[in-house]
Parts: C-alpha cells; sequence; structure tokens
C-alpha cells in the first residue's frame, strides 16, 4: 500500500510551451500534501504528471522522473494504464457516471481490471463506500443512478470509486472547490482518514484547507506571465504558515498577492 514518491527535474510541456520547470521533490506515504499557489503556476499540470494523465492531453509531454517507491512511472515498459491504477484521482467536479447506479460506479474501475464473483463485488463496494463514509446515505438504494446523489455525495462516491481498485497513492484536483461548506467538511474530514492507508496530494485554493488537511505542503509560483511554473519552498505544513523560509510564500498566504 501507500508508497513514497519522488520527482526528480520534472519539466511537463504542452506543445511548445513549458507549463512547469525543474521541480523535484518528495512525497511522503502515509502523509497528505498541499500544493498550493496563485492560478496558472501549475499545480494541476504537476498533479497530473504523477499518474501520466498530463499526456492524454494534446501536445502533453513530460521530461524528468517519478519514482513510486523503486519504479520509475515513465520507464520504456510501464504502462500507462497500469500507472493509472497505482495512482488514483479525484477531479474537480465530481464525475459519476451518470447512467450508471451507485453500486456500479464504485464497481467500475474493478470490472476493468479482472474478473470478480458477485460476493466478492458487493463486499469491496462496500467497503469502499464505508471508507468514504458514505456506506450508511446510500445502502438501501446502491441500484438507483449515481447522478440522483447531492453533489458532496458524488465527490464521496468518486471517491469511493477511486480507492475501490486500492490505489497506492490518491491525487485530489480541488476536490472540494464545487462544494458546500458542510460537504467540504466531509471531504476533509474523509482525507484524514484516508491517509491511514494512502499516500494522498491535494491541489486546494482553499489556504484554510491546505493547512486544516495536509502534513506538508509546496508552494509554486511563476516568475512572469508566460514562464514556467516552479516549485518555490515544501516544507512541513505549520512552518510554511507560520515561518516560511522564502519571501514569495509568505507573501502569497498573507494576501499580497495571488
Amino acid at each position: 500500500m501507500a508508497k513514497r514518491i519522488d520527482v526528480s527535474g520534472l519539466s511537463a510541456y504542452y506543445g511548445a510551451h513549458k507549463a512547469i520547470d525543474d521541480i523535484s521533490m518528495t512525497v511522503e506515504p502515509r502523509s497528505v500534501t498541499a500544493f498550493i499557489g496563485p492560478s496558472g503556476c501549475g499545480k494541476s499540470t504537476f498533479l497530473r504528471t504523477l499518474n501520466r494523465m498530463h499526456e492524454v492531453t494534446p501536445g502533453g509531454r513530460v521530461e524528468g522522473k517519478v519514482m513510486l517507491d523503486d519504479e520509475n512511472l515513465y520507464g520504456s515498459n510501464v504502462d500507462p494504464v497500469a500507472v493509472r491504477r497505482t495512482v488514483g484521482m479525484v477531479f474537480q467536479r465530481p464525475n459519476p457516471f451518470p447512467t450508471m447506479s451507485i453500486f456500479d460506479n464504485v464497481a467500475a474501475g474493478l470490472r476493468l481490471n479482472g474478473k470478480y464473483k458477485k460476493s466478492q463485488l458487493n463486499d469491496i463496494v462496500e467497503k469502499s463506500l464505508k471508507g468514504a463514509n458514505l456506506w450508511n446515505e446510500v445502502k438501501d438504494r446502491l441500484n438507483k443512478p449515481g447522478s440522483g446523489l447531492s453533489g458532496g455525495q458524488q465527490q464521496r462516491l468518486c471517491i469511493a470509486r477511486a480507492i475501490a481498485v486500492e490505489p497506492d497513492v490518491l491525487l485530489m484536483d480541488e476536490p472540494c472547490s464545487a462544494l458546500d461548506p458542510i460537504s467540504t467538511l466531509a471531504i476533509e474530514d474523509l482525507i484524514g482518514e484516508l491517509k491511514e492507508r494512502f499516500t494522498i496530494v491535494i491541489v486546494t485554493h482553499n489556504m484554510q484547507q491546505a493547512a486544516r488537511v495536509s502534513d506538508r505542503t509546496a508552494f509554486f509560483n511563476l516568475a512572469a506571465v508566460g514562464q514556467p511554473g516552479k516549485l518555490i519552498e515544501l516544507d512541513d505544513t505549520e512552518r510554511i504558515f507560520s515561518n516560511p523560509s522564502v519571501q514569495a510564500t509568505e507573501d502569497y498566504i498573507s494576501g499580497r498577492f495571488g
């Protein structure tokens, strides 16, 4: 389960445009690392390089290395689809499969990845919904469409779908930005529980959220408009928010820009 991520010399491009430049960092297992920084500085792009989703974008390419424990995710013999099973992702807007039931939404990845007996599927779906703190709310309507749930429930359904295949890492790209405060709190509580089992990386524009949920925080910034995003500082969250070592980090956190 939960694995360490080591990134070295990573740059990502959209065609000829370099979006992020020469990023090196470590993400510890069974921890939450938050990415903060102004819009357009490459946080989400960098997040998508960690499970090879960036390559799906037209013109998207990556230079550098991402190690998951001992495996280079960009190795010549590595299957990108297998990487995305190992490094799951939860997107900004809840995206349950609209024509599928709640049960089938959670089971979708399992059915793609192998053959399971009905009893096995039942057990894993229940475990995953419990893991996403959703079971008690949906156990009596598993055959109803996932799209009929509230926004916060849909996001937890997407988390259940992501953890059902037992990934090593869970990436979350602004998972609460489309949610109301009560649903946001539920997701934040859930993140705290999930880090017992998974390595979690979250992009957030909400600095209070970063302070609440993460163990370490990475601040990204642009040198100038049109320049690639860079990692400015990575440290324990408490230190980043109380005594950052780089002036630009303090300026951003204190609201002087961004």
